[in-house]
């Protein structure tokens, strides 16, 4: 959940800092959203603060970390379209990730091994990210910030139902319940953005 937040953080930067204009509507807007994923992550439990704060007090580091990514992917979307001229910079990305990794798995002692399923996933995987980042970086630098922020909750709700698909379950209410709840959020936020923007054109 706490990964989740970079939409509502880089919706919050446009605002402050691109002067990005909304409406009230925003307010109740992110928050429609936050609960949506949080009933479709939380499942038949619901929405369990109490058990919530005693995950982050087990693991401030993880949390932590996951809240400090949150916060850094939305100043990268907030900062790119303003800095980065209209160039990508999305393969020096994926370069210097790359060299990160070959760097941590050459200081570590683990083995690698290869077999056809693990190189067809490694593929598939590859080309899922490279594909995704790609497009995300057109559209932070020719597109609508606030409206990629907005589709972005739709992330964790489609990977629950790709999940539920790949496994063969059934989803439950409160899936369909969360995703409505970010259906709504999200065309709020559109609304509080869009109207603004037509009153002042």
């Amino acid at each position: 959940m706490v990964n989740y937040l970079w939409p509502s953080f880089t919706l919050l930067f446009a605002i402050l800092f691109n002067r990005q204009r909304a409406n009230l509507l925003i307010v109740p807007g992110l928050l429609l959203t936050l609960l949506g994923i949080r009933w479709v992550l939380g499942g038949s439990q619901g929405l369990d603060l109490p058990g919530m704060a005693e995950n982050v007090k087990r693991n401030p580091l993880s949390y932590g970390l996951a809240f400090s990514g949150a916060l850094i992917w939305a100043a990268y979307c907030t900062v790119t379209a303003r800095l980065a001229g209209g160039s990508n910079g999305i393969t020096l990305f994926f370069m210097l990730t790359a060299l990160t990794l070959w760097v941590k798995f050459l200081a570590g002692s683990g083995e690698m091994s290869f077999s056809y399923s693990a190189l067809v996933y490694l593929v598939l995987a590859a080309s899922a990210m490279s594909f995704g980042y790609a497009a995300w970086n057109v559209g932070i630098l020719h597109g609508n910030v606030t409206v990629l922020a907005g589709a972005s909750y739709f992330t964790p709700v489609l990977s629950a139902a790709l999940a539920a698909v790949l496994l063969r379950t059934p989803l439950p209410l409160s899936f369909w319940q969360g995703a409505a709840m970010v259906c709504g959020g999200s065309i709020l936020r559109w609304l509080a953005t869009r109207r603004r923007r037509s009153a002042g054109s």
